[in-house]
Parts: structure tokens; sequence; C-alpha cells
């Protein structure tokens, strides 16, 4: 293992025990309710939004304590958004992370209320956080306007509003890639950010922007020729459903240009960082490779 793989394994195992202590002192009723929230929280996954949040936090030197919560609260909200997109007046996919999807097992009213049971319990979590300071409320609202009607809402709903629209162009994929993905990615990179005096703050939301953009970018072209067994759901149902993608906008081959020439932005945007920032490099590359 390389050391970028050892120290995401760290990262990931300190969130995976977080997240383990969560679900267990879940008892709602009904049991179908606490079986639901708890079968998608561990689906596994490699937790990509808390582990950038937490290594963020490293390399500006914010405490990993204060970002912990906010970084289970995000993970609530990234899951609740799957279970969601996964129904069938959403993306429609039966498979989450190579097992069935939340409404496959519980029935889709079921998973509805599995995801707003996440939500409203990371918004919770959040107004929990909120009790330590001023900064703490700012970190909060952030996530709250990244994950609302102003971020990832807003590009879900330009999603499904343009499929089929053979009008749509690079302007209206842009809005989506950025706020359908790129906002809870760059809620993990600015977090950090604002429990540590509006460190690098400019370049932290500026690296979230790009590495949304970059991570959507390369799952448009892993849906044209990835394998099941890599994403862990269907495949092909961009084309299908006529998805405005990056790959119907630009082409696959020029998809894979664009991925080498964001990741370089990337790259750029953490050399202005002081301190050790090799995971972040790593982190753009482990992003790029989910091509290899």
């Amino acid at each position: 293992m390389t050391q970028f793989d050892l120290s995401y394994e760290k990262y990931l195992e300190e969130f995976n025990a977080l997240l383990d202590k969560f679900c267990n002192k879940l008892n709602c009723r009904p049991a179908v309710l606490n079986d639901s929230l708890v079968y998608s929280l561990k689906l596994g996954g490699k937790r990509i939004r808390p582990v950038l949040m937490l290594a963020v936090a490293d390399v500006i030197g914010t405490d990993r304590e204060k970002v912990k919560n906010f970084a289970l609260a995000l993970e609530l909200i990234h899951t609740y958004s799957l279970i969601h997109d996964d129904l069938p007046d959403m993306d429609n996919d039966d498979f989450r992370r190579g097992k069935p999807s939340n409404h496959k097992v519980f029935g889709a009213g079921n998973a509805i209320l599995a995801g707003d049971g996440l939500l409203n319990t990371a918004y919770s979590i959040l107004f929990d956080e909120c009790l330590k300071g001023n900064e703490f409320i700012s970190a909060a609202k952030y996530i709250c306007d990244c994950a609302g009607v102003y971020g990832m809402i807003a590009g879900q709903s330009a999603d499904l509003l343009h499929e089929h629209d053979p009008d749509a162009g690079e302007d209206v994929l842009e809005f989506i890639y950025e706020n359908k993905t790129g906002k809870l990615i760059t809620a993990a990179t600015v977090v950090p950010s604002i429990l540590n005096g509006g460190k690098y703050y400019s370049g932290l939301k500026a690296l979230g922007k790009k590495l949304g953009y970059l991570f959507q970018l390369t799952d448009d072209i892993l849906d044209v020729e990835g394998s099941f067994e890599k994403l862990g759901k269907s495949l092909g149902k961009d084309s299908a459903e006529d998805k405005l993608t990056g790959v119907k906008i630009y082409g696959l081959d020029n998809c894979k240009l664009r991925v080498d020439i964001v990741g370089d932005d990337c790259l750029k945007i953490i050399d202005g960082f002081d301190g050790d920032a090799s995971f972040l490099y790593g982190f753009v590359n482990f992003i790029k490779t989910r091509l290899g």
C-alpha cells in the first residue's frame, strides 16, 4: 500500500468508528425505520466527504475533534441523497454500492422516510454543534446551504429537468456539476476552514468546487465504460435516460482530457497551502484513477 492508501485507511477507520457508534445508539420505532437507516449507512463506500474533511483539517491545522460531528452530519446528508436518488421517480436504480437499493429492500415509502430521517437527524447534530460558538454556527449553516435549495437540491432538480433536453448546454451541465455533486464536497473542504478562523477559505472553496467537477466528470465516464464491480450501481443509465452529462456535451475522449485539465487545476490550488498537503495531492489522483 502507498502512503496515501495507508492514510486514507486511517481516516476511514476513524470515521467508521464514529459512524458505528452513531448507528449503535439508534433506537427508532418502528423497527423498520431503524433498520432502513442503518442499512444504507452501513452499505460501505469510500466515505469520500468525511475522509476529505478530516484530512483538510489536518492539512490546515484544525483540531479534528472539532470537525468529527460535522463529518458525521455530512455523511448522513449524503446518504439520504443517495436513498432518494435511487427511487423510481428519480434515477431509478436498483443497486447502491453493489447491494439492493434501500427502496428495493424496504419499499419506496419507507425509503423516502429513511432519507427524511437521515436529513433531519443530520440537522439535529448540527444544531447541537451550534451550542459551541459562532464558528460552529457558521459551519453548520454552510453545510445546510450546500445541501439545500441553493446547493445539492438545486443540482438534482436541474438534473431531472434537463433530461431529454436538446437545448441544454455546457452552462447547464456546469450548474448541475457544481450543485448536485460539488456542493457537498465543497462543504467537506470549507468546514475545517470556518472552524479555524477562515484559514485558506477561498482556496479550499475553489478546491472543493474543482474536486466536485472532477468527481462527477469521472462518474459520467464510468457510466459509459466502467463496471458494476467498480461502481456498485447500474451502468449505461445516463444514455438510456438521455441525461445531460459530460459525455453527452463533450464526447468521451474530450471528457478524459478534461479530467487531466481539472486535476491539474486542483493541484495548482493545493500548491498554495503551507504544510504537508501530500494527502490532498494523492486525493486528486485517487479521484482521477477511478478510471484506471
